[in-house]
């Protein structure tokens, strides 16, 4: 068996650290090196010949650590790995994969034809903003699941007249296979943009008062969404109403807003590090997911046995 090397960039080095400690081993020593106008290069500091590479690194925000990543990746090649695998726990551009209006980019598309132009052998990620995003590839994806490891913690809630919900309608299917864990009814959030960011309109479709309403997202980045279909179920009558996520991108006043809104809590992982602390949010780490799915890679077991 090759031996297995775990190493982390700058954006996921604390998460890095967790996985490898769930994984038995310690995180790789790792360089980078910033030239006055701000150009990287990373660099391995010990011998990662004939080994098993995993790098780890949510690319967010996205530019930066996608290079960096690449980087990364880039020297493992050249320096003798054997294979070299991507843990990108939050895949930036996963929201830009299809054309909603003419004349315009599909960035996950051009993210995975970078990421496989480097010479990456696999790639291992949690919560797509959408699953067909895998097609994108033409090496091996490890999809993993983020309610994997947030469900238990709904369940340890015990809520009484539990409803889940979506708060758009393209998060439908999303929300449904999270409610399918509890046997549980949903309802939906119908919204209406006016631009990015900005919601123009968004009613209720479903009953849920008396409820304990959970909104169920892959990611929060403004929290403007999620803040209004929560004070709107409030206000339509529901028990309590809380939010679980995957990807905590916490732009701008998101954290503002949700400490002003009507969530109870939002309970998030940590694929991206919080920038500051919130009172309402909970954190629980997918380390020892990823730690699994690793081990899994490496003894050729199945990766879905981990969540299905």
């Amino acid at each position: 068996m090759k031996q297995v090397k775990i190493f982390a960039g700058s954006a996921s080095r604390e998460l890095g650290e967790k996985i490898a400690a769930a994984y038995g081993t310690t995180l790789g020593d790792l360089s980078l090196q910033r030239f006055a106008d701000n150009e990287m290069g990373p660099s391995f500091n010990e011998s990662v010949r004939g080994c098993e590479v995993f790098l780890v690194q949510s690319t967010f925000p996205p530019a930066e650590h996608l290079m960096e990543l690449m980087l990364m990746v880039d020297a493992a090649k050249r320096a003798s790995a054997h294979k070299v695998v991507i843990v990108m726990p939050y895949m930036g551009y996963a929201r830009q994969d299809r054309k909603d209006k003419p004349r315009v980019s599909i960035g996950a598309k051009v993210v995975a034809n970078i990421i496989q132009s480097v010479g990456t052998d696999r790639l291992m990620t949690c919560d797509l903003h959408a699953g067909q995003i895998q097609g994108f590839f033409d090496i091996p994806v490890d999809h993993l699941d983020g309610a994997t490891v947030t469900a238990p913690y709904i369940k340890s809630l015990n809520l009484k007249n539990l409803i889940f919900a979506s708060p758009d309608v393209g998060g439908v299917v999303r929300t449904r296979a999270f409610a399918k864990k509890f046997g549980a009814e949903i309802v939906v959030c119908d919204k209406m943009r006016i631009r990015a960011n900005e919601i123009a309109s968004m009613q209720v479709i479903g009953d849920v008062k008396g409820m304990d309403v959970v909104f169920v997202d892959d990611m929060v980045d403004t929290a403007g969404t999620i803040c209004k279909a929560a004070d709107l179920v409030m206000e339509r009558g529901a028990n309590s109403v809380r939010a679980v996520i995957t990807h905590p991108l916490l732009s701008g006043p998101a954290h503002e807003r949700i400490r002003a809104s009507s969530l109870t809590e939002l309970i998030t992982t940590d694929t991206i590090p919080l920038r500051q602390e919130n009172e309402k949010i909970r954190v629980i780490s997918l380390a020892p997911l990823f730690a699994a799915a690793i081990r899994n890679v490496v003894t050729h077991e199945s990766i879905s046995s981990l969540f299905v």
